[in-house]
């Protein structure tokens, strides 16, 4: 196959004008007046003429491109130029290849009136509300789902009771139908069926030809510990009913967890404030902390400042995969006490006065 664009001597990304101005300046060089008897000449300006009429037609040049890519071939047009100028007839058995790719992909010619496949039915999601400690611990809940069932009379055919669906007299029951573009032939919905393949004549009173009515049912749904705000847990075959026998689809659960008055959640891990005096700060000491598990001792190192962090392993939220559990996190806050009895007011006057350091001396240094 001729190469166009090198015909015109540009490039395969040349613009519109581009093309143009090239098909001028060769034809009035190759114009058969300013050549008179030139037989080389004359061919020359058929297959210019031909290759401008190709590429500056955006249809045809992307049907050629698309030739070009696939390395097609197309009756000639006796102008070396390997392309006929007309519209789709030139491409040949490559329009023929392209049309027969895309219907086969949207249910294809050669398939034969069949019964409409099975469908399954959508995914339903709901919303569970828990507590924090329901979270952390994992709980059983009932859950409230309005989803659509298949319809008792008609048994999900949608067709009145002793009737049924027949297969769509202009897709065959394909439920798409071919429509030509160009060269290409592309599938789409059926506008009959609306790409379900049958038709009702008599539909089903109590579903209206739905095939499915609505109904609310109560479910259990274990709750695994460790679940965080905005978790999703799926449930094979509790969504909506399938069409025509199909596989019903699946509950999507979401779990929304209230937040503790008492941890904020890191992650695996658990972040606690730790409120201790200032004596046992500047001492160490030994104080409890409330964990999920219960009362744990914590080990205040002497010295330690406001806002230090001391980590309890294990003693975190559980974790949804891999198993074991992340970390508690105890922040020290030092309580300053707001009211003063006169022997605290001493002790601490006497510790000011033998504690000669000014802890603000790197300010200024």
């Amino acid at each position: 196959m001729d190469d166009l664009y090198a015909t015109l001597g540009v490039s395969r990304t040349a613009s519109a004008d581009d093309i143009k101005k090239a098909y001028r300046k060769l034809a009035r060089e190759n114009h058969p007046d300013r050549n008179p008897g030139d037989a080389k000449a004359e061919e020359r300006f058929k297959e210019i003429s031909h290759a401008h009429d190709v590429l500056s037609d955006a249809e045809k040049r992307a049907e050629y491109d698309a030739r070009l890519r696939f390395g097609g071939r197309a009756p000639g047009n006796g102008t070396g130029g390997g392309f006929t100028g007309g519209d789709a007839g030139g491409f040949g058995d490559f329009a023929d290849i392209f049309s027969s790719i895309f219907r086969n992909r949207g249910g294809g010619g050669a398939q034969t009136a069949q019964e409409p496949a099975a469908r399954r039915g959508a995914d339903v999601e709901v919303e569970v509300n828990l507590s924090f400690e329901q979270a952390m611990r994992g709980a059983q809940v009932p859950v409230s789902v309005e989803t659509p069932v298949a319809c008792a009379d008609c048994g999900g055919s949608g067709a009145k009771p002793g009737t049924s669906p027949r297969l769509c007299p202009e897709c065959k029951g394909r439920g798409v139908r071919g429509r030509d573009v160009g060269s290409f032939a592309f599938s789409e919905p059926c506008p009959r069926c609306g790409g379900q393949g049958t038709v009702i004549d008599d539909p089903c009173p109590t579903c209206g030809g739905s095939g499915h009515t609505s109904t609310r049912q109560q479910i259990k749904v274990k709750i695994p510990a460790g679940v965080k705000d905005g978790t999703k847990i799926r449930l094979k075959g509790k969504g909506q009913a399938g069409l025509r026998g199909g596989p019903a689809g699946d509950l999507q659960v979401v779990t929304r967890v209230s937040p503790s008055r008492r941890y904020t959640r890191q992650g695996d891990d658990l972040l606690i404030t730790v409120p201790v005096t200032f004596a046992e700060a500047a001492l160490g000491a030994q104080v409890e902390v409330p964990t999920l598990d219960g009362r744990v001792k914590l080990r205040v190192p002497a010295g330690s400042a406001d806002g230090r962090s001391l980590r309890i392993g294990g003693q975190g939220a559980p974790r949804l995969k891999g198993g074991g559990r992340g970390d508690l996190i105890a922040k020290l806050r030092v309580e300053v006490p707001r009211e003063l009895s006169a022997e605290q007011r001493d002790a601490l006057e006497a510790f000011a006065k033998l504690d000669t350091r000014d802890p603000r001396e790197t300010l200024f240094s």
